[in-house]
């Protein structure tokens, strides 16, 4: 089974505060981003790349069914930090078997037709409440934390 130390929601991936904050403070010594489009975007995945090697750790860019595929092939050397964009790719990672017992919600911008839910940085429609209720119905605990010293709040 994979160690994976953390699972994150951040419309961003992988930025300053996950490289600067979250991966220090959850022991990750490798973030796997699961991303269909990120995972063959070279100019993305440099902009990431240079974050998690200023934070020490290292970085692969896999695809939502890669991620599915391999996770389970990852060494016990190796602490997991993962991260998706987006509910409907944690459920998707959920749902095809990567073991998660809980799930951090970070930040979810704004945009057109999306919601506050619960934090003023977390914006739902209603296909994002969805994909976090049939995640919870799978037994994943998920909560809102945007920074590691912020209070969880349970959803």
């Amino acid at each position: 089974m994979p160690d994976i130390v953390h699972a994150r929601i951040d419309n961003r991936l992988v930025h300053g505060q996950v490289g600067n904050s979250w991966v220090g403070a959850t022991g990750a010594n490798l973030v796997v981003v699961a991303d269909d489009e990120v995972a063959v975007d070279p100019i993305q995945k440099s902009l990431m790349k240079m974050t998690a090697d200023s934070s020490g750790c290292g970085i692969r860019f896999f695809s939502v069914q890669k991620t599915i595929d391999v996770i389970g092939k990852a060494s016990s050397s190796q602490h997991i930090f993962l991260i998706v964009q987006n509910p409907k790719v944690m459920r998707a990672l959920v749902e095809g078997g990567v073991p998660l017992k809980e799930v951090n919600v970070g930040n979810m911008h704004a945009t057109p037709g999306k919601r506050v839910f619960r934090e003023s940085h977390v914006y739902v429609d209603d296909n994002d409440v969805a994909d976090i209720e049939a995640m919870k119905e799978a037994g994943v605990k998920l909560y809102i934390q945007i920074l590691p010293g912020d209070k969880k709040i349970y959803l």
